[in-house]
């Protein structure tokens, strides 16, 4: 009984590893996610978990000067997750650099 408890685990773990994730071997999108159609976009997302790095997600930007009008934004996991770093990275240099040090005698010495 052993044994055939043994040999089954054995063939379920080698069918595991035999079979290769298609998505763990997936590349990213040839053309800028946002040139492409919604069509090509449900396709290439075909079989990827919404949190792979390469997994596309648009957004509905507005548009500045106009009421209705958005534009459409696609872009991969990974690089929504890297405009969200250098957009907050961005943010705190003009805080730190908007910030008066004139007050605070910490820079100038004097306390």
């Amino acid at each position: 009984m052993l044994k055939m408890m043994a040999a089954v685990t054995l063939a379920i773990s080698t069918a595991a590893l035999a079979a290769p994730d298609p998505a763990a071997e997936r590349a990213p999108p040839a053309r800028p996610p946002s040139e492409m159609t919604n069509a090509e976009i449900k396709a290439f997302n075909e079989g990827l978990a919404m949190t792979h790095p390469y997994y596309i997600k648009c957004r509905k930007i507005d548009q500045v000067g106009s009421l209705v009008k958005k534009a459409r934004v696609c872009r991969t996991n990974e690089q929504w997750k890297e405009a969200w770093v250098k957009g907050n990275q961005n943010s705190r240099d003009v805080a730190d650099a908007m910030t008066s040090k004139a007050g605070d005698c910490r820079a100038t010495g004097t306390c």
